[in-house]
């Protein structure tokens, strides 16, 4: 597919922006919410990896590539899609008067010199999205990929590395791709880690290894060894928006999920999930990359993953957050103070 196949439904968004009528909805919620204490808040979050980085190419066990480190050990052509688009974010995210939480994938500090330090310069909070972008457990049998110890050595150098880059203590995690178990976050919390973003209810997948029927979309403490809710620790899980609609509940954190779904249906996800509580959003750099990505790895299991990206994803994004008044959009670490502070084990 080529790039301008991939971009020509912008012309076509229009219709789909609806920029005036949501902010006008949005106006009256915030309005509405004047001199409560208890609005609910957006946490704005920009995942930070390349092409390569996503399961059909490393880091699962469907991937091309074993590894990363197998990748560029046979890759002789240019790898850096994800420099330029960063910067785009970064200037866009400026222009709306935003901060975010960038989790970045720490083997962007070796491979990308300075990106890490800009977006830190920048003033935004940094988060961990793994060492590599493995996934912690298989996308098929949903057993773990690594042992525990195994895995946390990998976190462990990955928060090291980000926070000697970005000169911050690193808090927050989402996991490589999403697959995420209780025992991951047990992981995490041993590491000093405060809260994680990654659980995602929904009727079209599952990307953890156990059912979600027990929590909704609202930031919660999770139990030991599981990512059920009404636990007792310091430690806050940030699940993800969903549109309860009469086909089911429909994935809404943004993402590839706003390319493919469209601006609408996030949107709709989101304004539900703000009225249950507290809420998330993200998305990529390389959501909004111009390039087209090398035609390489597994895509057979995605052969729609890189549909739309470009021009009409960056507007979808933009008219989204534009939308939204900046006094409910924060950070993720925000978000997760608001639920430790108030639900600290007595």
């Amino acid at each position: 597919m080529t790039e301008a196949t991939q971009i020509e439904p912008d012309g076509a968004e229009g219709s789909d922006s609806g920029g005036g009528t949501f902010q006008s909805e949005d106006e009256k919620r915030i309005h509405g919410a004047a001199g409560q204490t208890d609005q609910s808040v957006l946490a704005v979050s920009v995942d930070v990896e390349d092409w390569y980085h996503v399961p059909a190419v490393t880091g699962s066990s469907f991937s091309e590539y074993e590894d990363v480190h197998e990748f560029f050990e046979e890759w002789d052509e240019e790898y850096d899609y994800l420099t330029e688009p960063t910067h785009r974010t970064l200037d866009l995210l400026d222009e709306l008067g935003i901060t975010a939480t960038f989790f970045i994938v720490a083997d962007v500090i070796d491979n990308y010199p300075g990106l890490v330090e800009e977006i830190a310069d920048r003033g935004h909070e940094i988060g961990c999205h793994g060492l590599h972008h493995e996934c912690a457990i298989d996308p098929d049998t949903k057993e773990p990929r690594f042992s525990q110890d195994e895995y946390k050595e990998q976190i462990r150098t990955a928060k090291q590395k980000l926070e000697a880059a970005a000169g911050q203590e690193v808090v927050g995690f989402r996991a490589p791709n999403a697959y995420v178990g209780g025992w991951v976050l047990d992981v995490l919390e041993e590491l000093g880690f405060k809260y994680d973003s990654s659980v995602a209810r929904n009727s079209l997948y599952n990307k953890t290894d156990q059912e979600l029927a027990a929590l909704n979309s609202i930031p919660y403490i999770p139990q030991q060894n599981s990512l059920d809710p009404n636990g007792q620790r310091g430690f806050v899980e940030i699940p993800w928006p969903y549109h309860q609609s009469l086909l089911g509940e429909i994935p809404a954190a943004g993402g590839p999920l706003i390319r493919l779904f469209g601006r609408r249906i996030v949107q709709a996800g989101i304004e539900q999930s703000l009225d249950r509580g507290d809420s998330v959003f993200y998305f990529h750099p390389i959501d909004i990359a111009r390039l087209s990505f090398p035609k390489i790895g597994n895509m057979k299991r995605r052969p729609m993953y890189w549909m739309f990206k470009g021009r009409c994803a960056e507007k979808r994004i933009v008219d989204l957050l534009d939308g939204f008044s900046n006094n409910i959009l924060t950070t993720c670490g925000t978000v997760a103070e608001r639920h430790t502070d108030t639900h600290k084990p007595k």
